[in-house]
C-alpha cells in the first residue's frame, strides 16, 4: 500500500523518499515506480531503532516534504489471548506503534508548514476478529495517537490515520497460493462490495489524507464495508428469506 501510494504521488508529479529495512525491496519498488528521474529515492532504516530515525530526519533539510506516511510494520501476530507469547505482541508494538511514534516525533519538525503525517491502523481496532487482540490492541494506541496529534501538531501539520480492510498485498505472498486464493474468495463474499481491496484502492485515500488542507484527527476506513460485512451463510442464513 505504501508503494502504491509513492507511484501516485510521483503520477501526480511529486518527488517521495521510501524507506525499509530491506534494500532488495526497496531496489524492486524503486524500479517499479515510473516517473521522472529523480522522482524516487530510497533510504534504508530500521524504524524501530530509535537512533537511526533520528539521525535519519536530522540528515533531511527542513521543509523538503510536506508529508509522512509510516505504513511500516512486521507481520501481524494472531492467536489466543491466553496462550501467546507476550514478547510475540511486544515484537508487533515495537514495529507498528513505536516504530511510527518514532518517525512522527523526528519527522514532524521537517515537514513543511500546512503538511502532513498519515498513519495506519487496521479495520481489527474496531471490528475486532477471534485470535486478534494484538492487532486490536496496537491499532487503537495508533488511532488514538492521531487524534492527539493533530491537536498538538496543529496548526501547522495535519496528522490521520488510514485504517484498511482487506487488501490484496504481498503480506500474502508466503501463503500456499490454493489457500491464498481461497482465503480471498472467502473474504471477498462476507463484503457488501463482494471483493477485496487492492493497493491502489489503499493509494486513492491515503493520498487525500495527504493532500485535502481541511481533513486532520480522523481515522479513514477503505474496507470494502467491512464494518457492516455479514459472516452468515449467505445460502443458508434464514433471515434473508427467499
Amino acid at each position: 500500500m505504501g508503494k502504491a501510494t509513492a507511484k501516485l504521488v510521483v503520477e501526480q508529479g511529486g518527488e517521495v523518499l521510501i524507506a525499509s529495512r530491506s534494500a532488495e525491496k526497496l531496489r524492486l519498488a524503486q524500479a517499479e515506480i515510473v516517473g521522472k528521474q529523480g522522482a524516487v529515492t530510497t533510504k534504508v532504516l530500521d524504524n524501530t531503532d530509535e537512533i537511526a530515525v533520528k539521525e535519519f530526519f536530522d540528515s533531511l533539510e527542513a521543509g523538503e516534504y510536506n508529508a509522512l506516511v509510516i505504513s511500516a510494520a512486521d507481520r501481524a501476530v494472531h492467536g489466543s489471548f491466553l496462550s501467546l507469547e507476550v514478547s510475540q505482541v511486544k515484537a508487533l508494538f515495537e514495529s507498528k506503534f513505536w516504530g511510527a511514534y518514532f518517525c512522527a516525533k523526528y519527522g514532524a519538525p521537517k515537514l513543511a508548514p500546512g503538511g502532513s503525517i498519515v498513519f495506519f491502523s487496521g479495520v481489527l481496532n474496531r471490528r475486532p476478529g477471534l485470535n486478534c487482540s494484538p492487532l486490536a490492541s496496537v491499532n487503537g494506541a495508533i488511532e488514538g495517537l492521531t487524534r492527539a496529534l493533530a491537536l498538538e501538531l496543529g496548526p501547522r501539520l495535519r496528522v490521520n490515520c488510514f485504517s484498511p480492510g482487506f487488501m490484496e498485498t504481498e503480506r500474502f505472498d508466503h501463503m500456499e497460493v490454493p489457500k491464498k486464493q481461497a482465503m480471498l474468495e472467502s473474504t471477498a463474499q462476507s463484503l457488501p462490495l463482494r471483493r477485496v481491496g487492492q493497493p491502489e484502492d489503499a493509494a486513492a485515500a491515503i493520498y487525500f489524507l495527504m493532500s485535502n488542507s481541511f481533513t486532520t484527527g480522523i481515522v479513514l476506513d477503505c474496507d470494502g464495508g467491512h464494518q457492516i460485512r455479514q459472516y452468515a451463510s449467505q445460502v443458508n442464513d434464514p433471515f434473508r428469506g427467499k
